[in-house]
């Protein structure tokens, strides 16, 4: 396959009677997002763009041309007592082409093997398609006997998910309630530690309260399920504002995608941790990957600000910040980043007075700090020493760690040598925790020219994130076995004849010919060149002409005789007849 396959699964659509059971249907489309995205060759566009289009009537081309996707799936979930009902159907979004549906009844409490059945099947239909790539046995694996424990999980996730104060506490206490029940639910493990990091980083919670509660809960679900992207992502996060260590951060963050690489927010951070270290290239690579997975995130909007401010493209950063506050004005980070994208701007006065109407809470060493630094590039003396003097007393409370890192920012900024390296010579040794983040900045320019800023960003960025190495994968099968499996595969399907079955799967010719589905799928791909569908499908179109060519036909209708050949829809097969001879079947009888 010379290309990647992309998908977007849109919200399913609630049909039960209770409104409420919303969470529940976002949670199954998470679900089928998480398992697809466990699949390499497949590009699967993350939640928050998808759920853009949420309750929205907009045409399925409109979607997939915004969304940069050739396939959609779109569905809906009904949830009766202790039955659920779950619908789906995959269209090719170039002819809003509907090439397959299907319809699942189970009982509740077997949701998990329901969505691992979805996934697979979706897969399936998705490289019978489209192209080869591989799968896994299983997509989707169960994370609890207890249904409650899991529909607690969904509420808080829902919650979580809106990012403000006040759902964090509900989807906090969904969390606990759910680990009450299962204290082993390793995805409420992760989302409350996912919770409390974003409690550390908005002043929700002390920091290293929080962060220490975010590191016990990370340790505990690494215990039970080692091999999760979530946790890695986790991990790396902690690593970088508590432990202060660029290399293992980004281990961390590498891990992750490497487990699942439509993980945006582990892309987004790799990107972040690659321009910090002054990596530009590999910053944008993965930037870029992001914005294909999440284009219309405001999170990734803002990682894309954030990359231009680093580079020094100060007037389109400060373009996408506004993008961002106009969506959503309580952006902390968007408003952060903003106040020195305006001081590298020269706009120092806006800066001193930017918190001052603001309708949105901001950590005071924050605020103290944004304007000490503005006083400071302005030259205004007197200012800038009452300023350190306030920062210097706000720096020694227990979240004294922002107003501590302005006093860096303030002697860098104003060419203050000395100081800059001694608190950079101190953090290092007591780790601070924004060290990384400003070592980099803009904003302290004046002292990079200084050699011990190049000694020091060798301590910081040992390897500059360059010891991850990618590796060429093996092909499925060498050349010898590959053309006896071909030569197997087409004596079996000329003597036997299986395309004349309409139910024939991709996976049903592979038990029949005795070989691996991945290895079929491969076969006929990289070998035969064609998807399994065009393969199939060429068949039938063969069987059909010499059908369609004897007079004992004569009385049948041409989708009948279509039908005999094993094609169980009229779409399908006109559009393969067309592709194969270039003409319609009327005109081809006709010719004839």
């Amino acid at each position: 396959m010379s290309k990647n396959i992309s998908i977007a699964v849109l919200p399913f659509k609630n049909m039960s009677s209770d409104v409420e059971n919303e969470y529940f249907c976002d949670g199954i489309t998470e679900e089928i997002i998480n398992a697809l995205a466990k699949i390499g060759k497949l590009k699967v566009t993350s939640r928050t763009s998808s759920f853009h289009f949420k309750n929205k009537e907009i045409p399925i081309a409109e979607i997939a041309n915004k969304l940069n996707v050739s396939i959609v799936l779109e569905g809906s979930v009904r949830l009766a007592g202790k039955m659920i009902r779950i619908t789906a159907q995959l269209i090719q979004a170039e002819g809003d082409f509907h090439f397959w549906s299907e319809t699942w009844d189970r009982e509740l409490q077997n949701i998990f093997e329901i969505q691992d059945e979805i996934s697979l099947l979706i897969a399936d239909k998705i490289r019978e398609n489209f192209g080869h790539f591989e799968l896994e046995d299983h997509l989707v694996k169960k994370q609890t006997n207890d249904i409650n424990a899991y529909e607690y999980s969904l509420m808080a996730k829902f919650h979580k998910g809106k990012w403000n104060p006040d759902d964090v506490k509900i989807a906090e206490d969904y969390y606990l309630k759910a680990l009450h029940l299962d204290p082993k639910h390793v995805e409420s493990i992760i989302g409350l530690s996912d919770v409390y990091s974003f409690m550390a980083m908005t002043g929700l919670m002390p920091f290293m309260e929080a962060w220490g509660k975010t590191s016990k809960l990370v340790d505990q679900a690494f215990a039970l399920d080692p091999n999760n992207p979530e946790i890695y992502y986790q991990k790396a996060n902690s690593a970088f504002f508590t432990d202060c260590s660029f290399e293992e951060s980004f281990l961390h963050a590498s891990k992750s995608i490497q487990l699942k690489p439509n993980y945006v927010e582990a892309q987004q951070f790799l990107s972040f941790l690659h321009v910090l270290a002054g990596n530009k290239e590999k910053a944008k690579e993965h930037l870029d990957i992001a914005l294909g997975i999440d284009p219309l995130s405001q999170e990734t909007l803002f990682f894309s600000a954030y990359f231009d401010y680093m580079t020094e493209n100060y007037s389109s950063a400060l373009k996408k910040l506004n993008e961002t506050l106009e969506v959503n004005p309580k952006n902390l980070p968007s408003h952060a980043v903003k106040c020195t994208c305006l001081l590298k701007m020269g706009q120092y006065d806006e800066v001193i007075q930017y918190f001052d109407d603001l309708e949105v809470e901001v950590a005071e060493g924050e605020r103290l700090g944004a304007i000490g630094l503005g006083y400071a590039m302005k030259g205004d003396a007197e200012n800038r020493s009452k300023y350190i003097d306030i920062l210097r007393e706000k720096a020694k409370s227990a979240d004294g760690f922002t107003a501590d890192s302005f006093l860096f920012m303030i002697y860098a900024a104003t060419g203050d040598m000395e100081n800059a390296f001694d608190w950079i010579s101190s953090g290092i040794k007591t780790k601070a925790s924004l060290l990384l983040l400003r070592y980099s900045d803009p904003i302290i320019n004046p002292i990079k020219s200084d050699p011990r800023y190049k000694d020091f960003h060798k301590v910081l960025f040992p390897t500059g994130g360059n010891r991850v190495v990618k590796t060429r994968k093996k092909p499925l099968l060498d050349q010898e076995t590959s053309n006896k499996y071909k030569v197997n595969l087409l004596e079996f399907v000329q003597k036997e004849e299986p395309y004349l079955d309409p139910s024939l799967t991709l996976r049903s010719l592979a038990d029949q010919i005795q070989i691996h589905p991945n290895q079929l799928s491969w076969l006929l791909n990289d070998n035969i060149g064609k998807s399994f569908n065009e393969f199939i499908n060429a068949y039938r179109i063969e069987a059909f002409k010499i059908r369609v060519q004897d007079p004992k036909n004569a009385n049948f209708t041409l989708l009948g005789m279509a039908y005999d050949c094993g094609f169980n829809s009229k779409t399908v097969f006109n559009t393969y007849f067309k592709k194969e001879t270039g003409l319609t079947p009327k005109q081809f009888v006709k010719q004839l």
